[in-house]
């Protein structure tokens, strides 16, 4: 539904809602437990009501004709850049997923309040962010913006696995929960790949199914990030986790430099 060139700006309209309705649902969360008196059954039992509804709303959109699947899963050569960039995104993704919100909570004893609380912060940054990270797709490229999602995350891992042992304790929350906050910005650097894959695609019907094959690379590669993860937590301590996701990141940079996008030719 985006015009030609705004792919970006459109995706980033679409976090920012998505943000929109992480902020009103963290927020809920914060008022229930700490004046309500909600339970984690509240919460899940609240969860599944809008699931329902979501689902009832997905139900009623109309689709788009059926184009002729030929095989469930398409894998082409061409695009392995692509897909190397979605492997390490899903090692990447699951890491911080997991085991960042347990740095928190675990290893600096923080409660459900202030989780909900950051995760609300965040989706208030992530409503200007969003858009913004959507008209810098457009306007600089993806290789760009990829990369430097990668130079970030070098720190944000640094953060996270070191801040204890560097500051006080005080001083080292405030480090992780902007870590946290920053590594909830850069989630949505994502939709970069999916609008390079949409403009180094040979064919259109590539599209879909590249980023459904996509999302299984990413989702194989997460799970075997976590279980790594848990082995490296338990083994050596969480800083090792995140030295784990250091090296991961300066990888990713490295793929993301390789980044071409074909230019088009002006009729």
């Amino acid at each position: 539904m985006a015009r030609e060139g705004q792919d970006g700006r459109r995706l980033g309209q679409l976090n920012a809602l998505r943000n929109l309705a992480a902020i009103l649902g963290s927020f809920s969360v914060v008022l229930g437990f700490k004046y309500l008196g909600f339970t984690f059954q509240h919460t899940f039992a609240i969860s599944a009501v809008l699931l329902g509804i979501a689902a009832f709303l997905l139900f009623m959109m109309k689709p788009d004709p059926v184009v002729e699947k030929r095989g469930f899963l398409q894998l082409h050569k061409e695009y392995r850049l692509y897909y190397i960039l979605n492997v390490l995104s899903g090692a990447r993704k699951q890491l911080f997923i997991t085991f960042a919100p347990w740095v928190l909570v675990s290893v600096l004893g923080q409660s459900t309040a202030i989780m909900a609380t950051l995760f609300t912060i965040g989706g208030v940054i992530g409503i200007l962010f969003q858009p913004l990270l959507g008209w810098a797709i457009d306007k600089f490229g993806e290789r760009i913006v990829l990369a430097s999602e990668a130079v970030v995350l070098v720190f944000v891992c640094l953060g996270y696995g070191f801040a204890t042992f560097i500051f006080p304790e005080d001083t080292a929350f405030l480090v992780v929960c902007a870590c946290f906050l920053i590594d909830q910005m850069i989630f949505s650097v994502g939709m970069a790949r999916s609008t390079y894959m949409k403009k180094i695609a040979l064919q259109s019907d590539h599209i879909q199914p590249a980023l459904t094959a996509a999302v299984t690379i990413d989702h194989v590669f997460s799970i075997t990030a976590a279980l790594v993860g848990g082995i490296i937590w338990s083994k050596f301590g969480f800083q090792y986790v995140f030295l784990f996701g250091m090296v991961i990141a300066i990888i990713n940079f490295f793929v993301a430099l390789r980044v071409r996008v074909p230019q088009k030719v002006e009729n």
